[in-house]
């Protein structure tokens, strides 16, 4: 179980290979990475900004992750999260499940990122042509991760 907040950018290869080195018992590993777009809606985007508060966004990554465990059998969890000044093409976000099997690895990886995009405390500002805007919750976003609330 890992997470990490970070300027940096990552290396998903890498991290995969980390995740999974000298482990037998892992049968899947499922992962999502979230990349920076161009376009938002009909405005292109220069640039984004994540902010988050130190402390309380690793808190509540790791509990977004323990709620994963609880729920299905993984052998392994990885969320890498971003913040700081992003291009377009850039990678956001790296969320990893691995369990012995790939329904589990798939459904936890899955619920990782609807929940990351709901509930982690990460406030977005994108640079477009008109200025700098930020950018508010998505109703979208809410539906994905409302779905998990009834398998609680």
């Amino acid at each position: 179980m890992s997470i990490r907040v970070q300027r940096e950018t990552f290396d998903v290869g890498a991290e995969l290979a980390a995740l999974t080195a000298g482990r037998t018992d892992i049968g899947a590993v499922t992962s999502f990475v979230g990349l920076v777009r161009d376009m938002a809606g009909d405005a292109a985007i220069g640039a984004m900004t994540l902010e988050h508060y130190p402390g309380m966004t690793e808190k509540q990554l790791a509990e977004i992750e323990a709620e994963a465990n609880r729920r299905w059998p993984l052998q392994a969890t990885l969320i890498v999260h971003r913040y700081g000044l992003m291009e377009p093409g850039e990678p956001i976000v790296l969320c990893a499940a691995a369990s012995a099997h790939r329904e589990a690895a798939f459904a936890a990886c899955h619920f990782l990122i609807d929940w990351l995009k709901t509930r982690a405390p990460f406030w977005k500002l994108e640079d477009t042509a008109a200025g700098p805007q930020w950018v508010g919750a998505k109703a979208s976003d809410d539906d994905a991760a409302r779905r998990w609330e009834q398998d609680r």
